[in-house]
């Protein structure tokens, strides 16, 4: 079979790689796609905003299935253009996508159906988000309601940042329209995990857990990013906070989503903060996770193809979703300066080293061929350097090895990764 798969980044890279190791497809192509994924895929150079012209591309191509990687086209419809035009598609409809697209929605979701989330309000006059701040608890939490690229959170430790915070996603509107409304939420204390998991309409089958590194900076400071490095399968997502999980949180989410008429197929990532009174909702995402795919995805057994098409079906329980026993921790080599400005078209160095190693793994996240032919940086998160192991330390110290292999201008990465592994 002939697969596309629609996004640009590491968890696209991620994606074709799973699906290189299925024995049914026999194709892969990617819109737009990168440098690294050109090599398992026909690069398309087709825009993910570009609905149209991808699925006239799946149609002239007899594309057999679509994957939707990022978040902006699921939210904006494309599964629904692509259904509409008798097309195979994975990911969830627009209608369904709202989960990750509007947070004032997903929380309201939870509140309604008593899942275990922050207390929070919802506003979208300044001056009434400013007003209710005299009287809030500090720290806290605003999130702008829409998709900000993962940095639409911020966490103010006091009153004047609080205010601040209103101003920029309100006013002065950093994070465009996403910030027309606010959700102003109490702050949670505690270890954040991440759950990635398969979803049919009705069945929720979880992958392997995962632990994401979201601030800039060592030691969690910085500004938030879409993810500075990850491993997994984390320690402190222990079976009874697992079993609390599926039956408070996965299966009440999907179940939600039914009876709101808005069926949800393709994959759930919830964010979960396990406090001290129990895991709860920190956000929800419609898709894999950047960089939770490359650790969570580099782990499973089982052939991807078999359950994006269970998925699809709504044959999921009948379909076997297994990861192995062994570990995997990716550290992000960005460039100096992201999440905010940073230089690009800088050459990387040292590709080769990864060709031919098992446990290795090079994800390109931001990258591309110049005029010269040479790969260059092209964004701010530019590789996902990936380890694997029988154990997460051993994974950690191979990962952090590999990052030596790869040089290029401005290169910058967190230096302590999947350091809370040593306190597990």
């Amino acid at each position: 079979m002939k697969v596309l798969v629609i996004g640009s980044g590491g968890r696209e890279h991620a994606i074709v790689r799973a699906i290189s190791r299925s024995k049914k497809v026999s194709k892969i192509y990617c819109a737009p796609g990168n440098a690294g994924i050109s090599e398992l895929a026909e690069i398309v150079d087709i825009k993910v905003m570009e609905f149209d012209k991808l699925a006239a591309f799946a149609k002239d191509n007899d594309i057999d299935l679509t994957v939707v990687g990022p978040d902006d086209p699921l939210v904006g419809g494309i599964v629904d253009v692509f259904e509409e035009k008798g097309l195979r598609v994975f990911g969830p409809r627009k209608n369904a996508a709202i989960l990750e697209g509007s947070k004032a929605f997903s929380k309201d979701l939870m509140k309604k159906y008593n899942i275990p989330t922050a207390a929070y309000e919802t506003f979208d006059d300044p001056d009434k988000a400013l007003e209710y701040l005299k009287t809030a608890d500090m720290p806290i939490v605003l999130k702008a309601d829409g998709l900000a690229l993962g940095k639409g959170v911020l966490i103010c430790n006091n009153l004047k940042e609080a205010e601040d915070g209103v101003k920029e996603i309100m006013l002065d509107k950093k994070f465009g329209s996403a910030g027309n409304k606010l959700v102003i939420e109490e702050f949670m204390t505690g270890r954040e995990v991440s759950v990635l998991s398969f979803v049919d309409g009705k069945t929720v089958k979880t992958m392997s857990s995962a632990q994401d590194h979201k601030r800039a900076k060592d030691n969690d400071e910085g500004l938030n990013t879409g993810g500075m490095g990850n491993f997994s399968p984390s320690p402190f997502y222990t079976k009874e906070v697992e079993e609390f999980c599926e039956e408070k949180i996965f299966k009440p989410t999907v179940e939600a989503m039914a009876k709101e008429g808005r069926e949800f197929k393709g994959v759930i990532f919830f964010g979960l903060m396990l406090t001290p009174k129990g895991p709860k909702v920190l956000e929800y995402n419609a898709r894999f996770g950047d960089p939770e795919a490359q650790v969570v995805l580099t782990r499973l057994k089982s052939d991807i193809i078999d359950i994006f098409e269970a998925c699809i079906d709504g044959t999921l329980d009948k379909t076997p979703v297994e990861f192995g026993d062994d570990a995997a921790v990716c550290v992000i080599l960005a460039s100096d300066g992201y999440p905010l400005e940073y230089k690009k078209g800088f050459e990387i160095k040292g590709l080769e080293a990864f060709k031919g190693k098992e446990d290795y793994f090079c994800f390109h996240a931001g990258s591309k061929f110049n005029e010269e032919g040479k790969i260059v940086t092209n964004g701010g998160r530019v590789l996902g350097v990936t380890a694997t192991a029988s154990t997460l330390k051993e994974a950690r110290k191979k990962a952090y090895e590999a990052t030596e292999w790869v040089t290029f201008e401005n290169k910058y990465m967190r230096t302590d990764i999947g350091k809370a592994i040593d306190e597990a």
